[in-house]
Protein backbone atom coordinates (compact mmCIF):
# COMPACT_ATOMS: atom_id res chain seq x y z
CA UNK A 1 0.00 0.00 0.00
CA UNK A 2 2.85 2.43 1.00
CA UNK A 3 4.27 1.47 -2.35
CA UNK A 4 1.11 2.31 -4.24
CA UNK A 5 1.04 5.92 -2.33
CA UNK A 6 4.74 6.67 -3.05
CA UNK A 7 4.18 6.45 -6.68
CA UNK A 8 0.31 8.32 -6.69
CA UNK A 9 2.96 11.20 -4.87
CA UNK A 10 5.52 10.88 -7.60
CA UNK A 11 3.15 10.83 -10.95
CA UNK A 12 2.04 14.97 -10.07
CA UNK A 13 5.98 15.97 -9.97
CA UNK A 14 7.05 14.40 -12.96
CA UNK A 15 3.60 16.76 -14.80
CA UNK A 16 4.71 19.57 -13.39
CA UNK A 17 8.60 18.82 -14.57
CA UNK A 18 6.99 18.57 -17.90
CA UNK A 19 5.00 21.85 -17.85
CA UNK A 20 8.24 23.61 -16.32
CA UNK A 21 10.28 22.44 -19.55
CA UNK A 22 7.55 23.27 -21.95
CA UNK A 23 6.99 26.45 -20.54
CA UNK A 24 11.11 26.96 -20.77
CA UNK A 25 11.21 25.34 -24.21
CA UNK A 26 8.25 28.01 -25.23
CA UNK A 27 11.02 30.89 -23.89
CA UNK A 28 14.12 29.80 -25.73
CA UNK A 29 11.79 29.22 -29.15
CA UNK A 30 10.90 32.83 -28.48
CA UNK A 31 14.41 33.47 -28.30
CA UNK A 32 15.60 31.19 -30.76
CA UNK A 33 13.16 33.36 -33.48
CA UNK A 34 14.65 36.20 -32.02
CA UNK A 35 18.66 35.96 -32.61
CA UNK A 36 17.65 33.67 -35.76
CA UNK A 37 16.37 37.37 -36.66
CA UNK A 38 19.06 39.30 -35.62
CA UNK A 39 21.57 37.12 -37.55
CA UNK A 40 19.70 36.94 -40.92
CA UNK A 41 20.07 40.79 -40.49
CA UNK A 42 23.48 40.83 -39.43
CA UNK A 43 24.33 38.96 -43.00
CA UNK A 44 22.25 42.35 -44.35
CA UNK A 45 24.51 44.98 -42.99
CA UNK A 46 27.04 45.04 -44.95
CA UNK A 47 25.20 45.64 -48.22
CA UNK A 48 22.53 47.92 -47.21
CA UNK A 49 23.37 51.65 -47.52
CA UNK A 50 22.27 52.97 -43.84
CA UNK A 51 20.61 55.83 -45.17
CA UNK A 52 17.73 52.99 -46.76
CA UNK A 53 17.43 51.36 -43.31
CA UNK A 54 19.15 53.39 -40.80
CA UNK A 55 18.96 50.80 -37.71
CA UNK A 56 21.07 48.11 -39.40
CA UNK A 57 24.05 49.83 -37.92
CA UNK A 58 23.32 49.15 -34.81
CA UNK A 59 22.34 45.11 -35.44
CA UNK A 60 26.21 45.70 -36.58
CA UNK A 61 27.24 46.91 -33.77
CA UNK A 62 26.25 43.85 -32.00
CA UNK A 63 26.79 41.04 -34.10
CA UNK A 64 29.78 39.07 -31.97
CA UNK A 65 26.92 39.42 -29.33
CA UNK A 66 24.41 37.53 -31.57
CA UNK A 67 26.42 35.25 -33.13
CA UNK A 68 27.26 33.88 -29.21
CA UNK A 69 23.46 33.67 -28.86
CA UNK A 70 23.12 31.63 -31.42
CA UNK A 71 25.97 29.54 -30.81
CA UNK A 72 24.18 29.06 -27.21
CA UNK A 73 20.52 28.36 -28.31
CA UNK A 74 21.78 25.98 -31.10
CA UNK A 75 23.47 24.21 -28.40
CA UNK A 76 20.23 23.93 -25.95
CA UNK A 77 18.15 22.40 -28.66
CA UNK A 78 20.96 19.79 -29.79
CA UNK A 79 20.49 18.81 -25.94
CA UNK A 80 16.80 18.56 -25.60
CA UNK A 81 16.91 16.82 -28.83
CA UNK A 82 14.42 18.95 -31.52
CA UNK A 83 16.36 18.63 -34.01
CA UNK A 84 14.48 20.31 -36.50
CA UNK A 85 15.43 23.82 -34.57
CA UNK A 86 18.56 22.72 -33.77
CA UNK A 87 19.42 22.29 -37.79
CA UNK A 88 18.28 25.70 -38.26
CA UNK A 89 20.06 27.58 -35.88
CA UNK A 90 23.28 25.52 -36.66
CA UNK A 91 22.34 26.61 -40.10
CA UNK A 92 22.96 30.51 -39.00
CA UNK A 93 26.13 29.63 -37.24
CA UNK A 94 27.58 28.17 -40.01
CA UNK A 95 26.62 30.56 -41.97
CA UNK A 96 28.12 33.04 -39.35
CA UNK A 97 31.93 31.10 -39.77
CA UNK A 98 32.70 32.73 -42.77
CA UNK A 99 32.62 36.44 -40.95
CA UNK A 100 34.14 34.98 -37.67
CA UNK A 101 37.39 36.33 -38.63
CA UNK A 102 36.38 39.66 -38.67
CA UNK A 103 36.34 39.29 -34.79
CA UNK A 104 38.60 36.16 -33.81
CA UNK A 105 41.65 34.09 -34.92
CA UNK A 106 42.78 31.38 -33.16
CA UNK A 107 46.23 31.97 -31.81
CA UNK A 108 48.18 29.75 -34.30
CA UNK A 109 50.12 32.06 -36.03
CA UNK A 110 53.28 32.38 -37.87
CA UNK A 111 56.40 33.62 -36.00
CA UNK A 112 58.53 36.31 -37.72
CA UNK A 113 61.94 37.63 -36.03
CA UNK A 114 63.88 40.27 -37.27
CA UNK A 115 66.04 38.10 -39.71
CA UNK A 116 63.05 36.34 -41.82
CA UNK A 117 61.40 40.06 -42.35
CA UNK A 118 64.66 40.74 -44.07
CA UNK A 119 64.56 43.07 -47.27
CA UNK A 120 61.44 45.03 -48.37
CA UNK A 121 59.48 45.01 -45.22
CA UNK A 122 57.89 47.80 -43.33
CA UNK A 123 56.08 48.66 -40.56
CA UNK A 124 52.81 50.70 -40.79
CA UNK A 125 51.09 52.08 -37.52
CA UNK A 126 47.50 53.83 -37.53
CA UNK A 127 47.23 56.07 -34.50
CA UNK A 128 44.02 57.75 -33.06
CA UNK A 129 45.85 60.20 -31.02
CA UNK A 130 42.41 62.14 -29.50
CA UNK A 131 44.05 65.53 -29.88
CA UNK A 132 46.88 64.29 -27.35
CA UNK A 133 44.14 64.72 -24.31
CA UNK A 134 45.10 61.47 -22.02
CA UNK A 135 42.14 59.91 -19.71
CA UNK A 136 42.72 62.65 -17.23
CA UNK A 137 42.99 65.35 -19.45
CA UNK A 138 46.53 65.80 -19.41
CA UNK A 139 49.05 66.18 -22.63
CA UNK A 140 49.70 62.70 -23.98
CA UNK A 141 51.86 63.82 -26.72
CA UNK A 142 55.32 62.88 -25.27
CA UNK A 143 54.44 59.31 -24.65
CA UNK A 144 52.64 59.18 -28.13
CA UNK A 145 55.99 60.46 -29.65
CA UNK A 146 58.29 58.39 -27.42
CA UNK A 147 55.50 54.61 -28.68
CA UNK A 148 56.43 56.44 -32.12
CA UNK A 149 60.39 56.07 -31.36
CA UNK A 150 60.22 53.03 -29.60
CA UNK A 151 58.30 51.01 -32.65
CA UNK A 152 60.02 52.59 -35.26
CA UNK A 153 57.36 52.61 -37.35
CA UNK A 154 58.36 53.34 -41.52
CA UNK A 155 54.76 55.10 -42.28
CA UNK A 156 52.50 56.49 -39.37
CA UNK A 157 49.46 57.64 -39.83
CA UNK A 158 47.81 59.90 -37.14
CA UNK A 159 44.09 60.93 -36.32
CA UNK A 160 43.30 63.62 -34.38
CA UNK A 161 46.67 65.19 -34.28
CA UNK A 162 47.31 67.93 -32.45
CA UNK A 163 50.68 69.94 -33.31
CA UNK A 164 49.99 73.08 -30.75
CA UNK A 165 50.50 70.43 -27.49
CA UNK A 166 52.80 68.29 -29.65
CA UNK A 167 55.35 71.09 -30.60
CA UNK A 168 55.57 71.31 -26.39
CA UNK A 169 56.82 68.02 -26.51
CA UNK A 170 60.69 67.48 -26.65
CA UNK A 171 60.33 64.54 -28.79
CA UNK A 172 58.86 67.01 -31.13
CA UNK A 173 61.66 68.01 -33.59
CA UNK A 174 63.21 64.62 -33.14
CA UNK A 175 59.70 63.67 -35.14
CA UNK A 176 60.18 66.32 -37.74
CA UNK A 177 63.96 65.00 -38.11
CA UNK A 178 63.01 61.58 -38.63
CA UNK A 179 59.95 61.92 -40.65
CA UNK A 180 58.88 63.49 -44.33
CA UNK A 181 55.06 64.59 -43.06
CA UNK A 182 51.92 65.46 -44.99
CA UNK A 183 49.91 67.52 -43.24
CA UNK A 184 46.29 68.65 -44.25
CA UNK A 185 44.55 71.47 -41.96
CA UNK A 186 43.76 75.30 -41.46
CA UNK A 187 47.02 76.92 -42.00
CA UNK A 188 48.23 77.94 -44.96
CA UNK A 189 51.37 76.56 -44.66
CA UNK A 190 51.72 73.44 -47.02
CA UNK A 191 54.78 71.48 -44.87
CA UNK A 192 53.13 72.44 -41.68
CA UNK A 193 52.03 70.09 -39.34
CA UNK A 194 50.34 72.84 -36.78
CA UNK A 195 46.37 72.71 -36.98
CA UNK A 196 46.44 69.21 -38.88
CA UNK A 197 43.53 66.45 -37.60
CA UNK A 198 45.30 63.91 -40.10
CA UNK A 199 49.02 63.45 -40.45
CA UNK A 200 50.65 60.93 -42.48
CA UNK A 201 54.75 60.91 -41.48
CA UNK A 202 57.10 58.77 -44.06
CA UNK A 203 60.34 57.83 -43.88
CA UNK A 204 60.20 57.08 -47.36
CA UNK A 205 60.38 59.95 -49.81
CA UNK A 206 56.77 62.01 -50.23
CA UNK A 207 55.68 62.75 -54.12
CA UNK A 208 52.69 64.18 -53.65
CA UNK A 209 49.33 64.29 -51.48
CA UNK A 210 46.29 65.16 -51.61
CA UNK A 211 42.52 65.23 -49.98
CA UNK A 212 40.65 62.60 -51.01
CA UNK A 213 36.99 64.21 -49.28
CA UNK A 214 38.06 66.83 -46.76
CA UNK A 215 40.97 67.75 -44.47
CA UNK A 216 39.66 66.01 -41.61
CA UNK A 217 37.99 63.24 -43.09
CA UNK A 218 40.60 61.51 -45.07
CA UNK A 219 44.02 62.39 -47.09
CA UNK A 220 46.60 60.42 -48.95
CA UNK A 221 50.20 60.49 -50.10
CA UNK A 222 52.27 58.86 -52.35
CA UNK A 223 55.40 57.41 -51.46
CA UNK A 224 58.32 56.33 -53.12
CA UNK A 225 59.51 52.71 -52.25
CA UNK A 226 62.32 51.84 -54.27
CA UNK A 227 60.95 51.92 -57.58
CA UNK A 228 57.28 51.85 -56.97
CA UNK A 229 55.03 54.67 -55.52
CA UNK A 230 52.84 53.47 -52.82
CA UNK A 231 49.69 55.80 -52.02
CA UNK A 232 48.92 55.51 -48.14
CA UNK A 233 45.72 57.04 -47.38
CA UNK A 234 44.92 58.17 -43.88
CA UNK A 235 41.66 58.66 -42.82
CA UNK A 236 39.11 59.35 -39.71
CA UNK A 237 35.19 58.97 -40.67
CA UNK A 238 32.30 60.57 -39.02
CA UNK A 239 32.23 59.72 -34.94
CA UNK A 240 29.20 57.85 -33.94
CA UNK A 241 29.38 60.70 -30.69
CA UNK A 242 28.76 58.23 -28.31
CA UNK A 243 30.75 58.85 -25.10
CA UNK A 244 32.33 56.72 -22.40
CA UNK A 245 29.67 57.99 -20.30
CA UNK A 246 26.91 56.67 -22.25
CA UNK A 247 28.28 53.18 -22.04
CA UNK A 248 28.53 53.88 -18.45
CA UNK A 249 25.20 54.56 -18.00
CA UNK A 250 24.08 51.32 -20.18
CA UNK A 251 26.43 49.33 -17.97
CA UNK A 252 25.19 50.88 -14.62
CA UNK A 253 21.22 50.03 -15.44
CA UNK A 254 20.66 53.52 -14.53
CA UNK A 255 18.15 54.26 -17.05
CA UNK A 256 15.82 52.12 -15.33
CA UNK A 257 15.53 54.39 -12.82
CA UNK A 258 16.19 57.56 -14.07
CA UNK A 259 13.35 59.88 -14.84
CA UNK A 260 14.86 60.89 -18.06
CA UNK A 261 16.11 57.66 -19.14
CA UNK A 262 14.08 57.16 -21.84
CA UNK A 263 14.90 60.68 -23.08
CA UNK A 264 18.45 59.91 -23.27
CA UNK A 265 18.33 56.44 -24.76
CA UNK A 266 16.48 58.17 -27.82
CA UNK A 267 18.96 60.92 -27.98
CA UNK A 268 22.01 58.06 -28.15
CA UNK A 269 19.93 56.04 -31.06
CA UNK A 270 19.33 59.13 -32.76
CA UNK A 271 22.94 60.29 -32.63
CA UNK A 272 24.24 56.14 -33.75
CA UNK A 273 21.57 57.39 -36.36
CA UNK A 274 22.50 60.45 -38.24
CA UNK A 275 25.81 59.43 -37.24
CA UNK A 276 26.03 56.01 -39.38
CA UNK A 277 23.85 57.47 -42.56
CA UNK A 278 26.99 60.83 -42.61
CA UNK A 279 29.60 58.06 -42.06
CA UNK A 280 27.85 55.93 -45.37
CA UNK A 281 28.11 58.88 -47.32
CA UNK A 282 31.66 59.60 -46.55
CA UNK A 283 32.54 55.64 -47.69
CA UNK A 284 30.88 56.15 -50.80
CA UNK A 285 32.80 59.21 -52.04
CA UNK A 286 36.37 57.84 -50.13
CA UNK A 287 35.67 54.31 -51.73
CA UNK A 288 35.75 55.33 -54.91
CA UNK A 289 38.65 57.65 -54.91
CA UNK A 290 40.53 54.55 -53.50
CA UNK A 291 39.10 52.27 -56.49
CA UNK A 292 40.33 54.66 -58.79
CA UNK A 293 43.89 55.23 -57.15
CA UNK A 294 46.97 53.51 -58.19
CA UNK A 295 47.30 49.87 -57.51
CA UNK A 296 49.07 49.69 -54.82
CA UNK A 297 47.87 50.87 -52.07
CA UNK A 298 47.10 51.04 -48.00
CA UNK A 299 44.16 52.18 -46.24
CA UNK A 300 44.66 52.75 -42.72
CA UNK A 301 42.35 54.82 -40.06
CA UNK A 302 39.94 54.97 -37.13
CA UNK A 303 37.16 53.89 -39.15
CA UNK A 304 34.59 54.47 -36.41
CA UNK A 305 32.76 51.44 -37.58
CA UNK A 306 33.12 47.48 -37.08
CA UNK A 307 34.21 44.90 -39.27
CA UNK A 308 29.58 43.96 -39.84
CA UNK A 309 28.99 47.05 -41.27
CA UNK A 310 28.30 49.33 -44.64
CA UNK A 311 32.08 51.16 -44.10
CA UNK A 312 33.88 48.41 -43.51
CA UNK A 313 32.60 46.84 -46.85
CA UNK A 314 33.02 49.57 -49.03
CA UNK A 315 36.59 50.36 -47.67
CA UNK A 316 37.90 46.82 -47.59
CA UNK A 317 36.79 45.97 -51.21
CA UNK A 318 39.71 44.24 -52.84
CA UNK A 319 42.07 45.21 -50.41
CA UNK A 320 43.66 42.74 -47.36
CA UNK A 321 42.41 43.56 -43.64
CA UNK A 322 46.03 43.14 -41.79
CA UNK A 323 44.04 41.63 -38.49
CA UNK A 324 42.01 38.71 -40.81
CA UNK A 325 45.40 37.42 -41.91
CA UNK A 326 48.01 37.45 -39.16
CA UNK A 327 45.92 38.62 -35.64
CA UNK A 328 45.04 36.89 -32.98
CA UNK A 329 42.18 36.17 -30.70
CA UNK A 330 39.69 38.34 -29.92
CA UNK A 331 40.83 42.10 -31.15
CA UNK A 332 39.43 45.16 -29.93
CA UNK A 333 41.43 48.91 -30.46
CA UNK A 334 38.51 50.69 -29.14
CA UNK A 335 39.44 51.48 -25.04
CA UNK A 336 35.58 51.44 -24.09
CA UNK A 337 32.27 49.71 -24.42
CA UNK A 338 33.79 46.88 -23.08
CA UNK A 339 36.64 46.12 -25.21
CA UNK A 340 34.14 45.39 -27.92
CA UNK A 341 34.59 47.68 -30.68
CA UNK A 342 37.65 47.03 -33.47
CA UNK A 343 37.32 50.15 -35.39
CA UNK A 344 40.82 50.95 -36.65
CA UNK A 345 42.34 49.25 -39.57
CA UNK A 346 45.10 48.73 -41.29
CA UNK A 347 44.32 47.16 -45.73
CA UNK A 348 46.38 46.90 -48.05
CA UNK A 349 46.50 46.08 -51.70
CA UNK A 350 47.25 42.42 -53.30
CA UNK A 351 50.94 43.59 -53.57
CA UNK A 352 52.01 43.90 -50.14
CA UNK A 353 51.93 40.32 -48.09
CA UNK A 354 50.65 41.08 -44.34
CA UNK A 355 53.16 39.51 -42.11
CA UNK A 356 52.01 40.89 -38.69
CA UNK A 357 49.32 42.61 -36.90
CA UNK A 358 49.37 43.86 -33.14
CA UNK A 359 47.61 46.26 -31.39
CA UNK A 360 49.55 48.00 -28.44
CA UNK A 361 48.57 47.82 -24.75
CA UNK A 362 48.94 51.86 -24.57
CA UNK A 363 46.57 54.39 -22.46
CA UNK A 364 47.54 57.57 -24.15
CA UNK A 365 44.60 57.99 -25.95
CA UNK A 366 40.96 56.48 -25.92
CA UNK A 367 42.19 54.43 -29.15
CA UNK A 368 44.64 51.71 -29.09
CA UNK A 369 47.44 51.60 -31.74
CA UNK A 370 47.27 48.96 -34.57
CA UNK A 371 51.31 48.42 -35.64
CA UNK A 372 51.07 46.03 -38.74
CA UNK A 373 54.25 44.98 -40.85
CA UNK A 374 54.24 44.24 -44.89
CA UNK A 375 56.13 42.96 -47.29
CA UNK A 376 55.99 44.36 -50.80
CA UNK A 377 56.09 40.53 -53.39
CA UNK A 378 58.62 39.75 -55.28
CA UNK A 379 57.45 41.41 -58.28
CA UNK A 380 57.26 44.73 -56.64
CA UNK A 381 60.65 44.48 -55.21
Amino acid sequence: MAEYYAEYDRRPRRRRTSLAMRLVDGIVTLLSLAAAAAMILTFLVPWIDPGRVWFLPLVGLAAPVTYVATVVLALWWVIRWRLLRASLMMALVVGGLFRLSLYYKPAIRRVYDNETFGRGTFKVMTYNVRSFYGERGENSAGGVLRLIAEQEPDIVCLQEFNARLAERSSEYAWLEETYQSTAFGRTQAPDSLYGAPLVILSKYRILRSGVALTPSASVWADVLMGRDTVRIFNNHLRSTAIKASDGDYIASHRFLSDSAGETRIRSMVTRLRDNSILRAAQVDSISAAIAASRPQRIVCGDFNDTPVSYVYHRMARGLNDAFRVCGSDYSHTFRGFWNMLRIDYVLSSPQFETLSYEVLPATWSDHLPVVVRLRRTQSNN
